[in-house]
C-alpha cells in the first residue's frame, strides 16, 4: 500500500450500506486507482458506544470477507474505533476492556487504524494528555501498520466549539507533541465541509500538530437533518493533485448512496491523476456515462440543480411527480437510489456536523 492514503472512509450517520454494496465499492476503489477503504459506519456500535461488546459472529463474518476482498484487490483495509466515554473516565479496568476488544478485532488484521474522538465533548481539563493516553494504550494492544488518531476539533470550523464546548488552549498543539511522528491526524479542513483546500490552508494545520494531515474530506456525504436533502452529484473542486505534497493522504466521506457516491469519487480520482488537465465542467459533461447508463447520464445533467442545489423540499408537486416518473423508468440500478431519496427513505435527524 503508497504511503499516501487515497480512498475511502465510510464514516456517515443514517442509512448503512449494504455488504454487497461494500465489496462493489472496493471493486470500484481498485478501478479508479484508489488505494484505501476504511470501515468506519456510525451506526455499528460495536466500534463505538457499545466497543467494549463484541459484533455478532454474523456480522463479524461478513467484515473478515471485506478485509479479504480488499486484499484480493490490493486496497488497504482499515477500521475506524470511536473510545466512547474514556474521554471523562479512564481506570485501569478500561484499559483492560480496551485490550480485550483489540484482541478480538486484531483477527479482522487491518492495515489503518483509525482512532476516532470526533463528535464527543472536549470541553476536558487534560484533554489532549487523555487522548494520548488512550492512544498509546491501543497501540500497544492493536496489529495495525498504520494509525490515524481524529482530533475532537478536526477543523477550523468555528461549530465545533458551539457543539462540543471551548477547544482547551493549545489542545491541537499538545496534541501533536504527545502523539509521534509515525501517528497521522485526521483533519476536515478550514470547516467540516471544506469547499476546498489550498497550500495555506494544509500550512496552517501541519504547523499545527507538527505533521502534515490525513484529509478527512466530507464531500461528498450527505446524512444530516440538511444535507440529506441533497445529492452530491457534481465533480469535485478546489482539490488539486498538490495535495500529495501537502498532506499524508486524503480519505473522502461517500454518501449514503453508494452508487452514486461514484460520480464525485471518480472526479477525485481524476483530479489526482490528470493534475492541471483536469476539467470538472468536462468530467460532467463526457465522463458520467462510464459509471451510469446514458438514460440516466441524462436525466441527472437535466436535473443537477434541484438535486444538488435546490433540494427535496424545495421541489415542488408537479417537478416531485415528473421527476419520480421519469427515474422509475430508468432500468440502471443507481435510479433505485434517486427514487428512494425523492421518496425521503434517506432523511436523518442525527446530531452530526455535515450540515
Amino acid at each position: 500500500m503508497s504511503d499516501y492514503l487515497n480512498g475511502i472512509i465510510e464514516g456517515f450517520y443514517g442509512k448503512t450500506w449494504s455488504w454487497s454494496a461494500r465489496r462493489a465499492a472496493i471493486d470500484f476503489l481498485a478501478q479508479e486507482q484508489f488505494n484505501t477503504y476504511v470501515y468506519a459506519p456510525k451506526a455499528d456500535r460495536h466500534l463505538r458506544r457499545e466497543w467494549r461488546e463484541p459484533h455478532e459472529p454474523a456480522e463479524f463474518a461478513e467484515l473478515m470477507a471485506l478485509r479479504a476482498h480488499c486484499r484480493e484487490k490490493n486496497i488497504g483495509f482499515g477500521i475506524g474505533f470511536s473510545p466512547w466515554g474514556l474521554q471523562s473516565r479512564y481506570k485501569i479496568w478500561d484499559r483492560m476492556a480496551l485490550t480485550q476488544t483489540f484482541v478480538k478485532l486484531n483477527a479482522l488484521q487491518f492495515d489503518v487504524l483509525c482512532i476516532l474522538f470526533d463528535d464527543m465533548p472536549g470541553h476536558i481539563d487534560g484533554l489532549a494528555q487523555r487522548q494520548a493516553d488512550i492512544v498509546f494504550d491501543i497501540l500497544a494492544a492493536t496489529s495495525a501498520k498504520r494509525v490515524i488518531v481524529c482530533p475532537t476539533y478536526y477543523s477550523f470550523d468555528p461549530v465545533l466549539e458551539q457543539v462540543f464546548g471551548a477547544m482547551p488552549p493549545n489542545y491541537l498543539e499538545q496534541l501533536g507533541e504527545l502523539l509521534p511522528n509515525v501517528i497521522d491526524i485526521f483533519w476536515t479542513g478550514s470547516r467540516v465541509v471544506s469547499p476546498g483546500y489550498t497550500a495555506d490552508d494544509m500550512a496552517a494545520i501541519s504547523a499545527r500538530i507538527g505533521r502534515k494531515p490525513v484529509l478527512w474530506d466530507n464531500y461528498p456525504v450527505n446524512d444530516g437533518k440538511k444535507i440529506s436533502q441533497f445529492l452530491h452529484l457534481l465533480p469535485v473542486r478546489n482539490r488539486p493533485a498538490q495535495l500529495r505534497d501537502w498532506c499524508s493522504g486524503h480519505l473522502a466521506n461517500p454518501m449514503n448512496q453508494p452508487l452514486l457516491s461514484r460520480l464525485p469519487l471518480a472526479s477525485l480520482a481524476a483530479s489526482y491523476s490528470l493534475s492541471e488537465r483536469y476539467d470538472a465542467e468536462h468530467f460532467w459533461r463526457s465522463e458520467l456515462e462510464r459509471f451510469v447508463a446514458p438514460e440516466l447520464a441524462q436525466l441527472l445533467r437535466r436535473d443537477i440543480d434541484a438535486i444538488q442545489h435546490r433540494g427535496l423540499d424545495q421541489l415542488g408537486a408537479a417537478e416531485h411527480a415528473r421527476m419520480l416518473a421519469d427515474y422509475s423508468r430508468c432500468a440502471d440500478p443507481a435510479a433505485r437510489e434517486v427514487i428512494d431519496w425523492l421518496q425521503g427513505v434517506y432523511r436523518f435527524d442525527p446530531q452530526c456536523l455535515t450540515d
